[in-house]
């Protein structure tokens, strides 16, 4: 009977104390090997210890880059952690202590877990955005913007936290008009604040896109986010008054169909086009808007409601007198803040005019097909013949876009226009916890920034710092007052704190090295290692974090800092993994608190269950009653190595079957490995493990059979790596795993066992596909759903089947 027990408590903990003391992991700065930058979005210490999110990404991406080491990359893998915050001092609120010694505290217990999971992380390089010898460069990096005009302060309506007292920016407030934080419901209000102007390079951030290998779902939601829209700009007069409405429109073709226009009710215009009559219903409709959110205002589905100023404008190709009306579906902050309404051919003006009994023209109909105002029960949004359209009757209304812009320009009341949804980056917060703002207001000089040899501008520390509704630090008196650096008068610091994602908008140019204390970065390290090969990290920050360091790379080439002007040449996003199907939160009681598992089944057997529950990229829900399994799989491992590594034999023989395998499941763990598709792999060396046992049954070739399972042990480590280790020393070794290199397959060898099966679906043949014969059926479905034309006629649709006969075809039905 075997009685080799697989003991990871034991082993874990020897071979992490052995990599520190022989430091396995430190990053040689002049190895000549290619680099590989492999970088995991740091997260915040905002809570007392990691949660298994965290593991779902560190774990998974640690073995991505130890399997880039084997490869033959001098791989910089570095970690620290976004201190600076919201949810930080959130933190430090609840539990009654200052954020500076929670931060610090959750930080040192962080460490421990990051260890603990095995990552061969340098913390050399370890970098804490909330230390002043970070932060200094964070000022540093809004004085570049401010030099360059990038940095401006404006009052303007903004959204408001209630709850957090403080403000958000547009993509910190989810769908559902809530504050992404805390879940309360934002409102608006009007305040001074400070903006990066990321509009300036809205064209660059979209054409960037082309050159970068990120997920299409993310590059999309950034040229949504982006909005860039092709139109014109029309200024159509008010009667009887000095004043004119600027439009932006898509569609200057509807021009003749416009039978109202429609003002934001927080536009300061409104006040001018208000007639006596119409200033109380006026006044009451603005109160009633302010305390909507902007995603609730421009939804399709809100309810129309608006009022009459009073007021008419002229519309400047017909002479024709139309009603200005305001209404919360115009936002003041996009486009011009005014819209031309043409019922006919738009959704949300089809609503208003039909609730408010406004005229409905039709200026453009289908072909061969009529229509009436009174027969439509929509807007009619395609192309066709003009109509109702003076001279122009009869042209396509395409040709005729832009001729009424040729129009518009030769008589001087608009021309071809480009309009972005994009808003500027607001980034002051009445918060404490973050970075001071680097700005001085003199009453004579007017605003300064702080001198660069000033910097950093000191977060003082005897702060009441809970949320009040104006920022703490305007309350302190020695942090406020100061003398300004150009006249030397008495002035006031700017109260503000930067939002935390300027400080994550640039630390991956700090970490090659982060104890540099005369610039904010290393700038031959950064030539060297930069840009980052790898991220990995939430899709939830595509339209933030992801787009602020897009915009901040740029800002720094253009300032001739750096050589490139795309921080990730490669982006992967790991999936989120719920519980009981709703995402895991402290308020829902449904976390699981990952040291549990890793006291009780060890480190390699908890990250490669993560790995092995299904689609890293898609995520899932928790279950645990898998996690046994993987545990057995291990110690079976294990007691291979232990019991048989050095079994007697006589045969002279090589196994060809095992041998097959082998190279099949070289080949295939490491495809697998590059493309993240962790499960499969790990399913495939379960493959091998099985054939492995059954070829111990009998005679064996001592040699052969110890060259098999040196190479088996090189391809496990990314995965199980502590255990790979002791088995590597056990073997003989007194190097590390991790030294060697990845082995090599032989394709002349896989031929054999390779086989060509189709791909039917809905019932025709789409695709061939090669696989190993005698595949098991969830890494053939895996290779086949990655296939390029499998992919072009299933991607984005639901699978309702997905049918293999073993070794013939494939039927999936969708």
């Amino acid at each position: 009977m075997d009685n080799t027990v697989y003991n990871p408590t034991e082993i874990e903990k020897k071979w992490r104390d052995w990599w520190e003391q022989n430091g396995i992991y430190k990053f040689d700065k002049k190895s000549k090997k290619p680099k590989f930058y492999n970088l995991v979005m740091f997260s915040y210490p905002s809570g007392n210890k990691l949660h298994i999110g965290h593991w779902y990404n560190y774990g998974p991406a640690d073995t991505f880059a130890r399997y880039k080491r084997l490869k033959g990359f001098n791989v910089f893998e570095p970690m620290g952690f976004d201190a600076f915050g919201l949810p930080a001092e959130n933190y430090a609120i609840k539990h009654g202590i200052h954020p500076a010694i929670s931060t610090k505290k959750n930080i040192e217990y962080m460490e421990k877990q990051l260890k603990a999971i095995g990552a061969m992380y340098d913390w050399d390089y370890e970098i804490d955005t909330s230390d002043p010898k970070y932060y200094k460069w964070t000022q540093w990096v809004f004085l570049k913007m401010y030099e360059r005009g990038l940095a401006y302060q404006k009052e303007a309506p903004v959204n408001w936290c209630p709850h957090c007292q403080t403000v958000l920016a547009n993509e910190q407030v989810t769908a559902e008009g809530e504050c992404e934080r805390c879940g309360t419901k934002v409102i608006k209000r009007n305040l001074k604040q400070w903006f990066f102007k990321i509009t300036d390079y809205a064209d660059r951030l979209l054409e960037g896109l082309d050159r970068i290998n990120w997920p299409e779902k993310t590059k999309i939601m950034q040229r949504n986010w982006i909005g860039r829209s092709e139109g014109a700009m029309i200024e159509f007069p008010v009667k009887d008054k000095d004043l004119k409405l600027t439009v932006f429109t898509t569609r200057p073709d509807t021009i003749f169909g416009v039978t109202y226009c429609v003002v934001a009710p927080e536009h300061p215009i409104v006040k001018e086009l208000t007639t006596e009559s119409q200033s109380e219903e006026v006044r009451k409709y603005i109160e009633k808007t302010l305390r909507e959110n902007e995603i609730e205002r421009q939804s399709t589905e809100h309810e129309k409601t608006g009022v009459f100023t009073g007021s008419y404008a002229v519309n400047p190709v017909n002479g024709e007198d139309i009603p200005i009306w305001i209404s919360d579906y115009v936002i003041a902050s996009y486009g011009t803040g005014m819209v031309m309404a043409v019922p006919a051919h738009d959704t949300r003006d089809f609503a208003f005019a039909k609730k408010f009994n406004l005229p409905i023209k039709i200026v453009i109909k289908p072909e061969n097909s009529s229509l009436s105002p009174e027969e439509m029960e929509d807007a009619y949004t395609e192309s066709g013949k003009m109509v109702n359209s003076g001279d122009f009757n009869g042209m396509e209304s395409e040709e005729f876009k832009n001729k009424i812009i040729e129009y518009f320009e030769n008589k001087g009341i608009g021309k071809r226009h480009i309009n972005y949804r994009l808003r500027d980056w607001l980034i002051s917060r009445q918060r404490y916890w973050g970075a001071p703002i680097p700005v001085i207001h003199c009453p004579k000089c007017g605003t300064v920034p702080v001198p660069v040899e000033d910097l950093p501008v000191r977060l003082p520390e005897n702060v009441d710092f809970n949320p009040k509704g104006k920022s703490p630090l305007a309350s302190v008196p020695e942090f406020m007052n100061v003398k300004c650096p150009v006249c030397g008068g008495d002035a006031k610091r700017d109260p503000d704190t930067m939002d935390t994602f300027v400080c994550s908008s640039w630390y991956y140019l700090r970490y090659p090295d982060p104890h540099i204390d005369n610039y904010p970065f290393n700038k031959e390290m950064v030539d060297k290692l930069l840009p980052v090969d790898q991220y990995i990290g939430g899709a939830e920050h595509a339209t933030m974090h992801l787009l602020y360091a897009r915009f901040v790379t740029k800002m720094l080439y253009d300032a001739g800092e750096i050589r490139f002007d795309e921080p990730f040449i490669n982006l992967f996003h790991q999936g989120t993994i719920t519980r009981n199907g709703a995402k895991m939160s402290k308020s829902r009681g449904n976390v699981v608190n990952p040291d549990d598992f890793v006291e009780t089944y060890g480190s390699d057997t908890f990250r490669m269950y993560m790995m092995f529950m299904g689609s890293y990229e898609e995520g899932g829900d928790w279950d645990d009653k898998g996690i046994n399994g993987i545990h057995r799989f291990l110690a079976r491992i294990y007691r291979l190595y232990k019991n048989y590594y050095f079994k007697d034999g006589t045969s002279r023989e090589k196994s060809l079957s095992l041998n097959k395998r082998l190279h099949y499941t070289i080949k295939n763990v490491e495809n697998d490995t590059e493309r993240f598709s962790f499960n499969t792999a790990i399913a495939r060396m379960m493959e091998f493990v099985n054939d492995t046992y059954d070829y111990i049954k009998g005679d064996i070739n001592p040699q052969f059979f110890k060259e098999i399972l040196d190479q088996f042990l090189i391809i496990l480590s990314p995965y199980a790596p502590h255990l790979s280790e002791e088995l590597w020393h056990f073997t003989g070794r007194e190097s590390s795993v991790f030294d060697e290199k990845w082995p090599k397959y032989d394709e002349n060898i896989l031929k054999e066992r390779e086989i060509t099966i189709a791909v039917q679906i809905n019932g025709k043949v789409r695709a061939t596909v090669k696989i190993e014969a005698d595949t098991n059926d969830e890494s053939v479905k895996s290779t086949v759903l990655q296939n390029n034309r499998v992919k072009q006629y299933t991607e984005g649709k639901n699978i309702k089947k997905f049918i293999y006969i073993k070794n013939k075809i494939v039927n999936i039905v969708i």
